[in-house]
């Protein structure tokens, strides 16, 4: 998989996926989301690392008492790809729940 132009990666996210953000240097892309509380967002990582095992490719997650921070990067590529693009659509998805 070959990493995206940080143009493109740009318009993806502001065309699809407005709460994202380009970050660390454009090789990746973070979303923060608060959740309702503490427990609720612990459901919605559990969530998350479900559909992250089913894609598998997985996020750096930060849980900072209800404000998560999901990171999207493909290691392997150095940067961002498709695969981060995909599953942080279907993170927001899972996020519209909370």
């Amino acid at each position: 998989m070959s990493v995206l132009p940080e143009g493109e990666v740009t318009e993806a996210l502001e065309r699809d996926l407005p709460d994202w953000r380009v970050g660390e240097g454009g090789q990746a892309i973070v979303r923060e989301v608060r959740a309702g509380s503490f427990l609720d967002g612990i459901a919605l990582v559990q969530q998350v690392a479900e559909a992250a095992e089913e894609a598998d490719h997985h996020p750096d997650i930060d849980i900072r008492y209800t404000t998560l921070t999901f990171t999207l990067s493909t290691h392997s590529a150095g940067g961002v790809t498709a695969k981060d693009l995909e599953l942080a659509a279907r993170i927001d998805r899972l996020a519209a729940g909370t």
